[in-house]
């Protein structure tokens, strides 16, 4: 019998608690496949696409570094990776350990934009965090990359009896690519995929193989396995780690109440619970975009029936400029772009007040509270009420 038997009893590397989900948990596991299939048939502006990219890696770096204290924001980490930002002497350590995080997040998107899927070994989780930790500060007896001799803790939670470590890992590596995980079935497959992630992470948390590092070491192996199963875009695997951080409160609680009652059950639920929440942020942007073309579409079908003409153009710009969340007042419409500001310099009072009125006319903008705006909500007309929204501009 070995000595992480009697003192830690949960880690069984067990999935058999699969088939005792609640619905509630299989319920939240199925929508958030249903999500993730949304975003990936949706077509995505090459712009939206790299904003949402750019987006995820930044908060996915900054969440796995701040839930261990680093104070680096997400203003801080976004200029480190466009070169707008330095830290200040006294914080270098902490831009060392973002770097370090960017710079593997980076090589996995690499390595998987080549078609290349690593399997999971004891070996490559300690590369991660001998990379994590590398020129970063820790104790003397932390050794990057090296499976710890000594005994560790997080507050009153003890890590695995060191001389267990080794064999710990190694069997953890071994149950991530086991049949426990695998399934013929896309649908199952998508579910076996989420819940090897979390417990990926859940078990580096109850194992702590490392003397430091073993936060962020859990945090990149869970994006690793998201990320390789083909099954959602690789922003959306950074979703876990942004959950992790936001309630970093809750977090630390789910990771004790998991140990002591030997159930991942629990644990599961929370993070499939922020995936979720998370997920519903994306699609509202990918949303967003969807509802701007549809209502450029509908502006310019609708203004192909006027005159061709200088004051159709200038009509053009004025509704597209307006918002539909709110009222602009008259006079200050012609400042709501550089370009209606110039074709408006030339002209008076009377010209905006036509261009107004053949517009609403028109039906494509409305007068409200002492101010115009915008009839975006033309583009919700067809959709069910769950699904509409007053949230854009257009």
């Amino acid at each position: 019998m070995r000595e992480y038997e009697r003192t830690h009893p949960w880690i069984t590397f067990s999935a058999k608690e699969v088939n005792a989900f609640s619905p509630k948990l299989w319920m939240l596991i199925g929508e958030a496949r249903a999500l993730c299939q949304q975003i990936a048939k949706a077509p995505l502006s090459p712009g939206l696409a790299a904003n949402l990219k750019q987006a995820a890696l930044v908060r996915g770096a900054q969440a796995t570094v701040a839930i261990e204290g680093n104070s680096l924001t997400i203003e801080n980490v976004s200029g480190l990776l466009d070169g707008t930002f330095k830290a200040p002497p006294s914080r270098e350590y902490q831009e060392r350990e973002v770097r370090n995080v960017l710079e593997a997040l980076q090589e996995i998107d690499d390595i998987l934009s080549d078609a290349t899927k690593p399997d999971i070994t004891a070996d490559l989780i300690c590369d991660f965090n001998r990379r994590l930790l590398e020129g970063t500060s820790h104790t003397y007896e932390v050794k990057p990359g090296i499976i710890r001799m000594h005994s560790v803790g997080v507050g009153l939670y003890q890590g695995a009896p060191a001389e267990d470590c080794d064999y710990l890992l190694k069997r953890l590596a071994t149950w991530l690519e086991s049949d426990d995980f695998r399934s013929d079935n896309i649908h199952i497959q998508f579910a076996l995929t989420l819940i090897s992630a979390i417990c990926a992470h859940l078990y580096i948390a109850w194992i702590h193989p490392f003397g430091d590092g073993n936060g962020r070491t859990a945090r990149l192996l869970e994006y690793l396995i998201l990320a390789k199963s083909g099954l959602m875009p690789f922003f959306s695997a950074h979703l876990l780690a942004n959950h992790f951080n936001l309630t970093r409160d809750r977090y630390y609680r789910e990771l004790e109440m998991s140990s002591r009652a030997c159930r991942i059950s629990s644990f599961i639920e929370y993070a499939t619970e922020g995936f979720v929440d998370g997920m519903g942020e994306q699609i509202t942007q990918v949303l967003a975009q969807h509802h701007l073309l549809a209502w450029n579409s509908f502006v310019e079908e609708t203004m192909n029936a006027f005159p061709n003409s200088p004051a159709r153009e200038r009509q053009r710009l004025l509704v597209m400029a307006l918002p539909a969340t709110r009222a602009v007042p008259s006079s200050k419409i012609p400042n709501l772009s550089p370009e209606l500001a110039t074709m408006y310099a030339t002209k008076g009072a009377r010209t905006l007040s036509r261009d107004l009125n053949r517009l609403q006319g028109a039906g494509l903008i409305v007068y409200e509270r002492n101010g115009w705006r915008a009839r975006g909500e033309l583009m919700q007309r067809f959709l069910p009420q769950s699904a509409r929204s007053d949230g854009s501009n257009h």
